[in-house]
């Protein structure tokens, strides 16, 4: 990657824009702890490898109270820990309108800015608050030396972060992506849910009254929240060229709705999700994973399109140029997820047409 000076010279002469450079690094689960708590601390070491993301979260679930001891705690966890190739460091600092976000940024770009990927910034509301840690961050990296830039990362959480989202994700060249977070979009939309993620059975279509008697029995099917604001997200994200994530899922102990929930993203265009809990890993690794079944099809299907034009009949199913274009999103992320997870590249080369 560029250094940090390259990466925003030409913003700062008035010249074009530069072209994106997001790293395309894995980042199925974004698992959150928080730096204040001990015992989450000294699990640490112990995750780095096994997920794609560690975030240290000072915002929300952080006390009052206990927001300068968790600034600090990440500064002594980031010093002490060796992350290695294959999980990154990421950061949710205080909002911008809280008497924290400026310490945050100071404190941790000044002191582990060079062990830092991504500040995740909540409650975005337009481009100008973009606009403002961009320029926060390229002031302190140069202070404090940092040679690559720390990207960003903004949180769909108010109506006027909805309305904006397309200004917020071509905001600035440091944007890494954009996360939902559902629980307090919904309470600014007034929505009537106190969920944290994940559908309600009062949102729901049923179906329509057989032979005209509306007192029989009739089915209810529920339907999905977050439908379209995820979709809007992610029409976003990929016009701007960073990356879409579905948020939280807060009833842990429902696994079967969180795997749902995280597939309803994931076929969307959701390229991963946050996990509160040690068990949402595994399914955040699970369906963020394309399946062996995905990757061989995809794999035949560009074997059987050869140069990509025209169209052909596989297993009795029209494939052409844009199925072709489907398969290959899919090829291209179990490449890039096997470069780093030694079982799912044994998985993938099962039945290789390479």
């Amino acid at each position: 990657m560029r250094s940090a000076k390259d990466f925003f010279a030409p913003l700062a002469v008035g010249a074009p824009m530069p072209l994106r450079e997001v790293p395309a690094r894995p980042s199925r689960m974004i698992h959150f702890f928080d730096p204040s708590n001990p015992k989450m601390a000294a699990k640490v070491p112990d995750m780095v490898g096994t997920v794609d993301v560690l975030l240290g979260n000072l915002e929300d679930a952080v006390k009052a109270e206990n927001k300068e001891a968790a600034r600090q705690g990440l500064v002594d966890i980031a010093r002490a820990t060796d992350f290695g190739e294959h999980t990154q460091l990421w950061t949710r600092v205080n909002a911008l309108d809280s008497p924290w976000a400026l310490d945050d940024l100071i404190t941790l770009v000044t002191e582990i800015g060079d062990r830092l990927d991504v500040v995740m910034v909540p409650k975005v509301q337009g481009p100008e608050d973009i606009h403002y840690v961009d320029r926060l961050l390229a002031q302190l990296e140069a202070k404090a030396g940092v040679t690559r830039p720390i990207l960003v990362h903004a949180i769909l959480e108010t109506a006027r972060g909805m309305a904006n989202v397309e200004a917020i994700a071509g905001a600035s060249p440091r944007m890494q992506g954009i996360s939902l977070g559902p629980a307090d979009l919904a309470a600014d939309r007034r929505m009537k849910t106190t969920r944290v993620g994940g559908g309600h059975p009062g949102y729901l279509v049923r179906q329509d009254p057989v032979d005209g008697d509306v007192e029989g029995a009739r089915s209810v099917f529920q339907q999905d929240l977050w439908h379209y604001t995820i979709a809007r997200m992610v029409d976003a994200c990929a016009m701007h060229g960073i990356f879409p994530y579905y948020g939280p899922f807060g009833d842990i102990k429902d696994v079967v709705a969180c795997e749902d929930q995280f597939r309803n993203a994931f076929l969307l265009g959701c390229v991963g999700t946050w996990s509160l809990h040690p068990v949402q890993i595994a399914i955040a690794k699970k369906v963020f994973s394309p399946s062996a079944d995905d990757v061989a099809h995809a794999r035949r299907v560009r074997a059987a399109m050869g140069d990509g034009t025209g169209a052909v009949m596989l297993d009795g199913k029209m494939e052409d140029d844009a199925s072709l274009k489907q398969c290959l999103v899919i090829l291209e992320l179990a490449d890039r997820l096997s470069a780093n997870d030694p079982e799912l590249a044994e998985l993938y080369a099962e039945g290789s047409d390479a």
